[in-house]
């Protein structure tokens, strides 16, 4: 065994005792607080408090955090029930200032959930694409059926810093060639946003580069299907992916074609008695050879 690999797992069991033994805040997913490997049952303001600190990792002036904790309380009364929240938490070491007399944080040991998946979308864009990292963490939102305000502000905050990494992590696995985790990290991103057409189109891009045009087409029609389930018959930006747009990037540097070649094998365009717009379909025949 290296050195470097007594290292790794040194420090790998320095983490794990930590968190056996420290204190831990879980915010993604559902919320929960450990203490020594137990979890500590808390009251619904302690709760609050608690998951308030987490997702703002920096200090909280405590006149500003009750504020947000308690809106429409008055001022007096809000403080009161911050103080009375943070001496419910009886976790001795938990916050930087149990007393409340300055700012309010999670101590610096207090091992968070969300900040291992922030430092993680940071982090992704710089890890190569023949390496495999643990993206769990990207998989859930920040305390989902939770209503404060201040809490949809950071929800909707991470989910856009995810579904961001994930989207560029699926093409820049494409491109290495590495075609199934590229298509399953694009489809982490459509299972978090259905509508979002940048996850769609990582999605599409992903099956056109592996060349399993049957998928890319399903996977356009459903996103085609929803926009007409939700807004009406709707176009995309994703139309240009397909023929016979001259898009076709992905596939065009792998196997050239003529700007003529409008149809690819498998495909076949469909128009309507009217002349309506051109549709793809599994199925079709080749340009120029017969159909048995």
């Amino acid at each position: 065994m290296s050195d470097d690999q007594r290292g790794s797992r040194t420090t790998q069991a320095h983490v794990a005792t930590h968190q056996v033994a420290g204190h831990q805040v879980r915010v993604l997913g559902s919320f929960t607080l450990t203490s020594g490997g137990s979890s500590v049952p808390l009251g619904v303001d302690s709760r609050r408090l608690v998951a308030y600190l987490a997702v703002h990792p920096r200090p909280q002036e405590p006149g500003a955090l009750a504020a947000d904790l308690w809106p429409g309380v008055p001022a007096a009364a809000a403080l009161r029930l911050l103080d009375e929240a943070a001496d419910a938490v009886g976790v001795p070491a938990l916050f930087t200032d149990a007393d409340l007399t300055g700012p309010l944080a999670l101590a610096a040991d207090v091992h968070v959930d969300l900040a291992d998946a922030l430092g993680l979308v940071r982090a992704l864009p710089e890890i190569p694409a023949t390496d495999s990292p643990d993206i769990a963490l990207l998989s859930a939102d920040i305390l989902p059926g939770w209503t404060a305000s201040w809490i949809a502000v950071e929800r909707e905050r991470f989910r856009q810093l995810r579904l961001h990494a994930l989207e560029e992590r699926s093409l820049r696995l494409a491109a290495a060639g590495r075609y199934p985790e590229a298509v399953a990290m694009a489809e982490g991103a459509v299972q978090v946003a259905p509508s979002r057409e940048s996850a769609r189109r990582a999605l599409i891009e992903a099956h056109l580069a592996e060349g399993d045009i049957a998928a890319a087409v399903a996977a356009y029609d459903d996103y085609q299907e929803l926009l007409r389930s939700s807004v009406g018959p709707a176009s995309s930006g994703l139309d240009a992916l397909f023929p016979p747009s001259p898009a076709w990037p992905l596939l065009r540097a792998r196997h050239p074609m003529p700007r003529s070649a409008v149809q690819l094998p498998g495909l076949r365009s469909v128009r309507g008695a009217a002349g309506g717009s051109r549709r793809l379909v599994a199925g079709g025949s080749v340009p120029g050879t017969a159909r048995s």
